[in-house]
């Protein structure tokens, strides 16, 4: 039985760089595996240095002052070290869903943080619009994408101070003037990649402002300075992830990508707005392109649905713990037939109840 991929993540991949993937495990470069081989040797630092090119490339951001940078530690940890690096008395934060609620957490350990706008008191099914960022800002912190709630900001502000985005869920997956952001970070696990790596996409002007002593290991400037070398990177993640961006470029970019997208998020809400059994989590101006939330407008028919679902081959459409109901994560790599799988079976279920 073929198998249809919904997993918030981390999530389907391209079947081609699975193979090519699983083929460096076992030979990368003269019957070694990838895994063995030196971090320094020459064949895995061209990798870490096509991933690096490849991240700006696509992105737009060559030769525009930017450097990409491929760490550990996932986005969590970039909740800490945005702060670290850039904040110095005072940042916005845009309270969108639980992991811009985590950042603005993490990031009153350095200093004063402001919330703009939040849709919390919502249980974050809308982005807040409308909000002034005060300009004596170090910067101003928003996440692009929201899994959990299946929120996505489809406007960015024009901002007078430097701009962060968490673009975890929704990097590379449509066409952004990414130059409006001066740092940009992502784990890869949703559009680029296995768990184990998360990008950074950072412009050099912002840093080094920041008063307090940063551990190395938390410097961006350190970072930047080794190649993502300080300490040895995830190989295979880091392998995996460039893989992807080559599967990409290939495909024509994000250009192309983001054709697919909509045509995949358009499916997939026509069945939910038509189907009288189903109902949408979010606020239709603000709904994600990569992940549809939503649930059951009759809890009686959740057993007979998800037998359906489970005999379709449909994997991973459980919606977070927090939220429950169900949510369709359709990242880059998930084919629009998977999308048509999962609308037959909920039309199916309307015709039987």
């Amino acid at each position: 039985m073929k198998r249809h991929n919904f997993s918030a993540g981390p999530c389907i991949l391209p079947g081609s760089v699975l193979q090519k993937a699983s083929e460096a495990v076992i030979n990368f470069d003269n019957g070694l595996s990838l895994l063995e081989i030196s971090h320094r040797s020459k064949p895995f630092v061209d990798v870490m240095e096509n991933a690096r090119i490849l991240a700006l490339e696509l992105l737009g951001l060559e030769g525009k002052g930017y450097k990409a940078l491929f760490l550990q530690g996932g986005a969590s940890t970039q909740f800490l070290m945005v702060a670290f690096n850039m904040l110095e008395k005072r940042a916005s934060y845009l309270n969108t869903g639980t992991w811009s609620d985590n950042a603005i957490k993490q990031a009153k350990i350095y200093g004063d943080v402001f919330e703009v706008a939040s849709s919390k008191e919502a249980n974050y099914n809308y982005i807040p619009k409308g909000y002034d960022i005060p300009t004596d800002s170090d910067y101003f912190h928003c996440t692009s994408n929201n899994t959990i709630f299946g929120t996505q900001m489809k406007e960015f502000p024009n901002s007078s101070v430097p701009m962060v985005c968490d673009m975890s869920s929704d990097i590379f997956s449509r066409e952004i003037d990414f130059s409006k952001f001066d740092l940009i970070y992502a784990g890869a696990q949703k559009n680029m990649g296995p768990a184990g790596a998360t990008l950074v996409v950072v412009k050099e002007d912002v840093l080094g402002k920041v008063s307090r002593q940063i551990p190395s290991m938390m410097d961006y400037k350190a970072q930047i300075s080794k190649g993502s070398m300080f300490n040895t990177p995830p190989v295979f993640a880091v392998y995996t992830s460039m893989l992807t961006l080559e599967w990409l470029k290939d495909l024509g970019g994000i250009a192309a990508i983001e054709k697919e997208n909509n045509k995949k998020a358009q499916l997939i809400y026509s069945e939910i707005d038509l189907n009288p059994l189903f109902k949408g989590f979010s606020a239709k101006t603000d709904r994600s392109t990569m992940n549809a939330t939503f649930t059951l407008t009759n809890g009686d028919l959740k057993e007979t649905f998800e037998t359906m679902v489970n005999e379709a081959g449909i994997n991973g459409l459980s919606g977070h713990r927090s939220v429950g109901g169900y949510r369709a994560s359709m990242y880059n790599a998930l084919p629009l037939e998977s999308v048509g799988v999962l609308v037959d079976v909920m039309s199916e279920l309307e015709r039987k109840a």
